[in-house]
């Protein structure tokens, strides 16, 4: 068998791995297994692990998981800050080059799918967002719902508005902040400014899509755990230093304990809509990555999913070869 495809096989590209799938399916533990077998450092792609302190609700990689191998995009910023998908293919797409240079093999692993987008694909470029407008748009869909962000767009932009669902609140605000701050459609300003997509690489794409029933066991276990291990107090802590009406801590598991702390609901509520709250979310992550043809999906954790990786690795080593000793004549 052929040794796995190593920095610079593929038509003098570099490999980049990407490993994929909803929570708690295996990711991390896949991304260290495979690190270790091909000379590889781990570029994070998780929209909360970029926060430093948000460390038991963003079930961040352990201190001795981290010192098993090198980790990038984590901890690289305050919950205080806007930390945008832009920002995080810009810092992904340096890391990636920088662990390459040193002929060593990225392998990027997360569910955040938009961060996903914005490393190999590109984003538009756009305004930045602005906060005071965007409070604006919030408040009007707190007076009314956001469907009436959805008529707003509908006057800015009809062809925006009909691929957006009514209840789509964030999606629907950032299309109207874009068409108010560019003083025209969003889908005009997309067609203007195309995103660039990362090039010289041999991406190599994974998904991850173990048995939904076990898949919701981990979950449940993953967030009765975050709690068991101090999520309350660590959020208590959070708020204390940054205020309890930070964005970030809207996130899955935050939102819930802050809620604990605010006393308008218990800790085993809180336990069980943060349980289902993930189990959502994974069906969500699930139909955003089965829109991607090129991931190789995975019905597997652990061992198994590791050996099915290298195996597949060491298929495409072994076609590249044969097509460089036999060459298509034309």
């Amino acid at each position: 068998m052929p040794a796995p495809l190593q920095p610079g096989d593929t038509q003098n590209e570099p490999l980049l791995l990407v490993l994929v799938g909803p929570t708690a399916s295996g990711k991390t533990a896949l991304s260290l297994t495979l690190a270790e077998h091909l000379n590889g450092e781990i570029v994070s792609c998780d929209s909360v692990a970029v926060y430093r302190g948000m460390d038991i609700g963003s079930a961040k990689p352990t201190p001795a998981e981290q010192a098993r191998v090198p980790h990038h995009l984590i901890d690289v910023t305050t919950p205080a800050t806007n930390y945008t998908a832009g920002d995080y293919g810009r810092a992904a797409r340096a890391a990636i080059r920088d662990i390459t240079a040193r002929n060593r093999t990225p392998i990027v692993a997360g569910g955040t799918g938009l961060y996903l987008r914005a490393l190999l694909d590109g984003l538009s470029p756009m305004p930045a967002r602005d906060e005071a407008l965007r409070d604006r748009l919030r408040k009007i869909a707190e007076r009314r719902d956001p469907a009436a962000l959805h008529r707003l767009l509908t006057r800015f932009d009809p062809a925006a508005a009909t691929s957006i669902h009514p209840n789509d609140e964030p999606k629907l605000i950032r299309a109207v902040e874009v068409s108010v701050l560019a003083r025209r459609p969003i889908t005009a300003a997309w067609q203007d400014h195309r995103p660039e997509p990362l090039t010289g690489f041999h991406v190599v794409q994974f998904g991850l899509a173990p048995p939904r029933a076990e898949l919701y066991e981990r979950i449940n276990a993953r967030s009765a755990a975050m709690f068991a291990n101090g999520l309350v107090e660590e959020t208590r802590n959070l708020i204390a230093e940054y205020g309890p009406d930070t964005r970030a801590f809207t996130a899955l598991g935050y939102a819930q304990a802050a809620a604990v702390l605010r006393g308008a609901i218990s800790q085993p509520d809180a336990i069980a809509a943060t349980q289902q709250g993930h189990r959502n979310y994974s069906k969500r992550q699930g139909t955003w990555f089965r829109k991607n043809p090129r991931i190789h999906w995975l019905p597997t954790f652990g061992d198994n999913a590791a050996a099915a990786v290298l195996k597949t690795l060491n298929s495409e080593h072994a076609a590249l070869e044969k097509r460089t000793e036999h060459p298509t004549r034309r």
